[in-house]
């Protein structure tokens, strides 16, 4: 089972200046368009870069794409890889727009 969070509580533990390492596995052109400063490592180059993550295997961190199909695909990945606590942002970047920050375009 993957975990969820909202977007409301991100957005709520990232303004209380919580340390929380956000990892976006969209594709770059999509990151370029609209993204809230995560991580960027595409869905496609996951596997290839893990190595990059190695300092979050045992901690709790969050995964997001457009609307959540990939980044749960992606948490799924990292926990049959030895990843204690990747969380899906539910609803992706798309519901992050919608609630939290309208400005953001998302295609």
């Amino acid at each position: 089972m993957i975990d969820e969070i909202s977007v409301e509580d991100l957005d709520a533990r990232l303004k209380a200046g919580e340390n929380l390492f956000v990892l976006d596995v969209r594709e770059e052109d999509e990151y370029e368009a609209a993204n809230i400063g995560a991580t960027l490592i595409p869905l496609s180059q996951l596997e290839d870069r893990l190595g990059e993550l190695a300092a979050y295997k045992d901690a709790e961190f969050v995964v997001h794409c457009r609307s959540g199909a990939r980044s749960a695909r992606a948490c799924a990945f990292l926990k049959s890889h030895g990843f204690a606590n990747p969380v899906n942002l539910k609803g992706g970047i798309m519901e992050w727009a919608r609630v939290i920050d309208p400005t953001l375009v998302v295609f």
